[in-house]
């Protein structure tokens, strides 16, 4: 195993597939200059992620993570997620909702509700006159509003960190 190097050299790590070892080399390098300014991430291009396929490195764009996720700034927020209650919609628990409380709630969106002085995040369906909270996991059933209803706003993204 080869650790990187302090002037950056490339770094390679024994990789075991099938009781083979097969080297693993880190390709780059970062460095405080090769980032764009302005609060934008490099958008190096596209990643195949069905069967390996060969690509080249290039700078196809800049990307502020901000205006691609937030639509109206000043009435968005962001919320860290507790429970399983989602986890069929994608959402996990320590996930980070992102929440519009400016749009207007539309059935099979996900919403962040207070119903009967509880906060819940569930897919929001409107058939006729009754409205219900329908979880996206198997292990909770709908709630159906018994006294009150608000709806905080609606979530139009999810933020996850793996490291």
């Amino acid at each position: 195993m080869c650790a990187e190097g302090a002037r950056g050299e490339k770094m390679i790590l024994p990789f075991p597939v099938k009781n083979k070892t097969v080297p693993f080399t880190f390709v780059g390098t970062f460095s405080p200059g090769s980032r764009p300014s302005g609060g934008t991430t490099a958008m190096l291009g596209t990643i195949e992620a069905g069967f390996p396929s060969p690509a080249e490195e290039e700078l196809a764009d800049t990307l502020s993570l901000d205006e691609m996720l937030i639509q109206n700034r000043e009435a968005s927020f962001l919320l860290r997620v507790t429970g399983d209650s989602m986890t069929g919609a994608g959402i996990l628990p320590n996930d980070m909702v992102i929440v519009d409380r400016g749009q207007t709630p539309k059935s099979g969106d996900i919403v962040i509700a207070e119903v009967d002085g509880q906060w819940t995040m569930k897919y929001l369906r409107k058939r006729g006159d009754s409205v219900t909270l329908v979880p996206a996991n198997p292990k909770y059933g709908p709630i159906k509003p018994k006294d009150e209803l608000k709806i905080a706003g609606v979530v139009t993204a999810v933020v996850r960190k793996y490291k």
